[in-house]
């Protein structure tokens, strides 16, 4: 009873707004700004991946709270990553392990983070690409931005449009004609405008998701010569099961991209797509900055999954590795966060929904799988004991330490790699009986509930389209 006497009391205090002579104190009730960037991996300055990208905005939000170097997805892929995330349930929970197979049926509206907030008494906006495919359900959202398209050409300079299933080129338009653009001008709208209750405001960038097609000045930024190729070796594979080749298919995109000779090519798109990004989310900052909400309002930043380039002779996500997994993940929390805090502690993006929950007093969900990670920013040295967690496809498991990356697969196969002597996981130490105990630790956190995958197919999605 008293437990409820002071959570009422809590949420009336944060939600009445006072006025002290004559002039409106803002509610103390935090504002959320959601920023979610699609197929952004590592190569962020801040975490030091890759020398050659140029992200000075995503690094400034980074000096401006706490930036996790160890931030994991649920699943690498877009579909499964977001679904986890967006509903507090992992893909062993829900089924939902890949793309294609349809989230909605089997996660309840009422599950979902924008629902909380909306039963908390927010505005919740969303724009862009939240869900897989931009999907979104009416009922969980006060307005949801969907952004007129314009045509999108390939500059004359462009040899064509990619090699094989990987898609690149310089485009003809300007950077008013891009999509993400569209959705920052929609954001920056909504914050210019006077609010009469807490906002939650979702941003989703499209970029870097391929193509890597963005205006031709982006390409220039990144001159052809200069491009180093990801750090990689001959026969990357050969101490890797027979599972985590299958995932890698290195007779595939890698393949094809050794016989182009457009490896290059290929990187020098894919930094020029993150420096786009990066000046949108450059604009979305600089209008918060302005606004009458930069004091009052969350920020959390993340990219749904990671992305390989050739690292394992592999190419996309779709796998358990670090090149796969890893992702920025930076907070800034007014009160809470201190500026240029580095957490090396292992997260995975299942702590996203209950952190958010957390810092803006709305009660955690029971369903929710993943922990609050609120100890962490007030300290990002205190202890934590969990390692990350990525599942891809059913009994696929990845675990990340801040030393180690374990994977066990499905049929029992594992991989181990010490990431102080091996930062690219190019000597797997499975088989070494010394790191017995290692993985052992790590077995104590295998997911003890795996559903069955969800069906793929149009008659999944006829089901979803029923269920929304």
């Amino acid at each position: 009873m008293h437990a409820f006497r002071y959570c009422s009391l809590v949420c009336v205090l944060l939600l009445i707004t006072t006025t002290i002579q004559g002039e409106e104190v803002k509610s103390t009730h935090p504002n959320v700004l959601f920023i979610a960037v699609d197929d952004l991996n590592h190569w962020v300055g801040h975490l030091h991946r890759n020398p050659q990208t140029k992200t000075p905005n995503i690094d400034r939000l980074a000096g401006m709270g706490v930036t996790f170097t160890n931030a994991n997805c649920a699943a690498p892929a877009c579909n499964p990553s977001r679904a986890a995330l967006m509903s507090g349930l992992r893909p062993s929970t829900s089924g939902c392990y890949d793309n294609g197979q349809a989230w909605s049926p089997v996660i309840p509206k009422k599950l979902t983070l924008t629902t909380q907030f909306l039963n908390a008494g927010y505005n919740v906006y969303g724009a862009g690409k939240i869900y897989h495919a931009k999907q979104h359900r009416d009922g969980e959202w006060t307005e949801y931005f969907q952004e007129q398209p314009t045509k999108l050409t390939l500059d004359p300079s462009a040899k064509n449009n990619g090699v094989g299933g990987i898609k690149f080129g310089p485009l003809s338009n300007t950077e008013s004609d891009m999509p993400d653009y569209k959705v920052v001008d929609y954001a920056l709208e909504k914050l210019d405008e006077k609010h009469d209750k807490p906002f939650f405001l979702a941003v989703g960038f499209v970029k870097p998701h391929m193509p890597w097609s963005v205006p031709k000045s982006y390409f220039d930024r990144v001159p052809l010569d200069s491009i180093q190729l990801p750090p990689h070796t001959k026969n990357d594979l050969q101490d890797v099961p027979e599972a985590g080749i299958k995932m890698a298919k290195p007779n595939g995109d890698h393949a094809l991209m050794l016989k182009s000779g457009r490896w290059d090519e290929a990187v020098q798109a894919y930094l020029a797509t993150i420096q786009f990004t990066d000046d949108q989310i450059g604009r979305l900052l600089d209008g918060l900055q302005q606004s009458d909400y930069r004091d009052n309002t969350i920020i959390v930043l993340w990219g749904d999954h990671g992305w390989h380039l050739g690292e394992k002779e592999h190419w996309r996500k779709f796998a358990l590795w670090e090149e796969a997994c890893r992702a920025p993940l930076i907070w800034v929390a007014p009160g809470v966060t201190s500026a240029n805090s580095v957490c090396d502690q292992p997260v995975d993006f299942m702590s996203i929904y209950p952190t958010l929950c957390d810092l803006s007093g709305i009660s955690i969900p029971d369903h929710v799988e993943g922990p609050s990670i609120v100890p962490l920013l007030k300290d990002s040295q205190a202890a934590w004991e969990p390692p990350a967690l990525t599942t891809f496809h059913r009994n696929n498991h990845s675990f990340r330490s801040e030393q180690f990356r374990y994977i066990r697969y499905a049929d029992g196969s594992e991989e181990l790699y010490d990431h102080v002597e091996d930062p690219y996981e190019w000597t797997n130490l499975a088989k070494d009986t010394k790191y017995d105990e290692v993985k052992a630790n790590f077995q104590k956190y295998l997911p003890k509930k795996n559903v069955p995958e969800l069906p793929k197919g149009t008659g999944n999605k006829k089901r979803q389209k029923k269920a929304a």
